[in-house]
């Protein structure tokens, strides 16, 4: 896997940078506008939960060697995630979301893995593959 490009996540506009370059990436590598939206949508859930849940963050872009997988990393530094499984129930928040974050990233990307520790922080790795 080769790392493309990463944003810092800070701020709301943030949000919307991470979420643009994964669709710019999803697109140049010739995933359908429809998978595009999904990868950016996800992106937008998991940045968001950065910035609100984990107090900022780090998103990288990175491309599988034969081009056929886009991978989103988002990490942050913050409180971490003591129940993983609660997290992704739908409707579950812990703020005034409506709790589909986690969940609906899940649905939305091939693979979304999460290793979270209390008081360490949180990554998460969605993976989408490119279909012939």
């Amino acid at each position: 896997m080769n790392l493309l490009e990463e944003v810092p996540i800070k701020t709301e506009e943030d949000i919307i940078k991470s979420r643009a370059l994964a669709r710019e990436k999803a697109k140049e590598m010739g995933f359908s506008v429809v998978d595009q939206t999904r990868i950016a949508t996800a992106v937008s859930e998991i940045a968001r939960n950065a910035l609100l849940h984990g107090l900022g963050g780090v998103m990288r872009v990175v491309v599988s060697a034969d081009g056929n997988c886009i991978e989103i990393i988002v990490e942050d530094k913050g409180p971490g995630i003591p129940d993983i499984k609660l997290a992704m129930t739908d409707g579950y928040t812990t703020k005034k979301g409506m709790g589909y974050g986690l969940g609906g990233a899940s649905r939305l990307m091939d693979e979304l893995a999460i290793d979270s520790s209390v008081g360490v922080g949180t990554k998460v790795s969605m993976k989408k593959y490119l279909r012939s």
